[in-house]
């Protein structure tokens, strides 16, 4: 069947609304109405949840300098942060039993952070945005990936209306065409239209080292209060993962009766039977976690893809039309597994650059290219 797909048009696309896209798009605004030269440009920030948080997930502790540097009144303006780092500890696990470490290795240190539901925080850094006088097109997936010479033009949206074998119903409705003159990703880890970029773009990954990831499983309990503090943090290491494979797992205290516990499983096993699903039902029959979880009820489970390649893994973060930020980046801090705050600054110099584009409308890859020095010099 023969049809036509309505053309919208836009100056900025920011495909996601996790931290990244929601730094960018609130970054953006605030220069532009802070610039007296310049008239608000047109923004579309687009996420495939039905509501903004919806997709984002983490057992989080947040490093809050990212926040800080986009939102300096971020805690008079109500951010939902759980409770502050307060004790911190490091367990090697074995089957049965547990070593604690006599002290902390620094990169697990977290004192001056906020154990955090990111789904909480991306739903109030919407609000924020929204404030700010810009839309957010919740519930709008992108398909494909738009093209003109090499140059990147903007993003079809899904066709609706479509049964399990991609046959039209009667309810169909066609995708959209949505133009921009700069397109952002940020639609977290190994997004579809992230791939489509790397396949069609093969420069972006010609000189980084290939992406690594872990999957954590995660859990939010409601326990007997006294069981653990709001804002402790415990880490851990070893079982049930195998010596030679990555595994490990956290537990933190959201409040007095609220926990956040997890276990992530590296993906580059060498056993194709490795579950991090099953790893994780294990895990919490540890006596470490069975202390705290025991009589409690489990609320809330998930899982995340975790991007822990690196700096050296990370890809060319521009081309024509087009920039990258946040996981979509592979912008995690490996050694702390913390990204929030790095996918907050990602936007953050992602809108200075595009500020400066919008000014010269010029947005070649030589311009965007700024992006990429202020990511350098950060």
């Amino acid at each position: 069947m023969d049809f036509e797909r309505d053309v919208l048009e836009t100056d900025v696309l920011i495909v996601g609304a996790g931290p990244a896209g929601l730094a960018l798009a609130y970054k953006l605004a605030g220069l532009v109405a802070a610039d007296d030269s310049m008239e608000m440009p047109e923004i579309l920030l687009m996420d495939k949840a039905s509501y903004v948080g919806g997709h984002s997930l983490s057992g989080a502790v947040m490093d809050p300098r990212g926040l800080a540097e986009l939102i300096p009144d971020y805690k008079d303006k109500g951010a939902p942060l759980e409770a502050e780092v307060g004790a911190d500890s490091f367990y090697l696990l074995a089957e049965g039993s547990a070593t604690k470490a006599p002290f902390m290795p620094p990169p697990l240190k977290n004192h001056g952070n906020y154990v955090v539901s990111l789904n909480k925080l991306v739903g109030w850094m919407g609000e924020q945005v929204e404030a700010a006088g810009i839309d957010i097109y919740a519930g709008l997936a992108g398909y494909e990936l738009l093209m003109d010479g090499g140059r990147v033009i903007g993003v079809q949206t899904v066709d609706q209306g479509l049964d399990k074998d991609g046959s039209q119903k009667a309810n169909f409705e066609p995708g959209s065409l949505i133009q921009a003159k700069v397109t952002i990703l940020c639609e977290g880890v190994h997004g579809s239209l992230t791939r489509q970029a790397f396949e069609k773009i093969p420069e972006l990954a010609a000189d980084n080292l290939p992406q690594s990831y872990l999957t954590g499983v995660k859990e939010v309990w409601e326990v007997p209060a006294g069981r653990i503090k709001p804002g402790e943090v415990i880490h851990t290491v070893g079982w049930p993962s195998p010596a030679h494979e990555y595994g490990g797992g956290w537990v933190y205290g959201m409040s007095e009766t609220m926990v956040s516990v997890g276990y992530a499983v590296g993906l580059d096993s060498p056993n194709p039977a490795n579950d991090p699903h099953a790893c994780f039902q294990a895990y919490k029959t540890h006596p470490v976690l069975k202390r705290v979880l025991e009589g409690g009820t489990m609320l809330h489970y998930g899982a995340k893809t975790i991007p822990v390649g690196g700096y050296y893994s990370i890809p060319r973060l521009y081309h024509d039309g087009l920039l990258l930020c946040g996981d979509a980046a592979g912008m995690l801090n490996a050694r702390k597994l913390k990204g929030i705050h790095i996918a907050i600054k990602s936007g953050i110099l992602a809108a200075e650059t595009v500020l400066e584009a919008l000014k010269a409308d010029d947005y070649s890859a030589a311009k965007l290219k700024g992006y990429a020095d202020r990511f350098e010099a950060s």
